[in-house]
């Protein structure tokens, strides 16, 4: 079993920014059905090193997330592998909500709606990345871990928001390969017709260290280079 050493409810709408240290897991839980969790990472030690979603799927041939992968920073260094999910695929095409896309809700804000306002991903994102004397230029791709948008079967290719994709209790777990900064919002998915956010649990938790039949390790030759690239940075 697994120790928790941190456990942090992000309210429905909000961020909030973590690190985590190299060998422990930050385990994100849906706390409400369709939630969703814009999530941006970076090497807490190493500012050149951010997640680079294009690279991260193209070396593994993919365009989703999902376990065993690794998330890879510019560099193609692994920053977290993905260890676990209740759920096969996680988005990593649509990016974060902006406020041009929260406007079509209609107008909101602190002072007339509180904590309830409705505030995009990328407000968010930026609010706490200014708490680690970061700014707009720090934005990089996201994952929006419990999303799914997929491309329709027409000829145009549409990409396709699914709403039911996640449901009360699904899970994802990734593991630290070095120290990372992790910033989240739980604001809804760009695409996402309505706005209905759903809380999310963080959880930073103590694991045991990964085996030589590490399954991310073993993914493909490209995730393995990544690891070891992590691997020299922590030495």
């Amino acid at each position: 079993m697994s120790e928790v050493l941190v456990s942090h409810e992000i309210p429905a709408g909000a961020a909030w920014s973590v690190l985590v240290r190299a060998g422990r897991e930050l385990r994100l839980t849906a706390l409400g059905p369709g939630a969703n969790c814009s999530t941006l990472l970076y090497a807490a030690q190493h500012p050149v090193d951010r997640l680079n979603v294009p690279d991260t799927l193209k070396a593994q041939m993919s365009a989703v997330i999902r376990p065993p992968m690794v998330l890879m920073s510019d560099r193609g260094l692994a920053l977290c592998s993905v260890t676990g999910s209740s759920l096969p695929w996680h988005d990593a095409l649509c990016g974060h909500s902006t406020d041009a896309q929260v406007a079509r809700f209609g107008p909101s804000s602190y002072q007339w709606d509180g904590n309830a306002w409705r505030q995009s991903a990328r407000a968010g994102l930026l609010s706490e990345l200014r708490k680690h004397g970061r700014d707009t230029a720090d934005l990089h791709g996201c994952v929006n871990f419990f999303a799914k948008a997929a491309t329709s079967e027409n000829m145009a290719g549409t990409v396709t928001f699914q709403p039911d994709h996640a449901t009360t209790g699904d899970w994802v777990a990734l593991r630290a390969e070095i120290d990372v900064l992790a910033v989240m919002s739980t604001a809804p998915h760009p695409l996402d017709l309505h706005w209905n956010p759903q809380p999310v649990r963080a959880e930073i938790r103590a694991i045991e260290p990964a085996g030589p039949d590490d399954p991310s390790r073993m993914f493909r030759a490209e995730s393995e280079r990544a690891l070891l690239l992590a691997k020299e940075v922590l030495a």
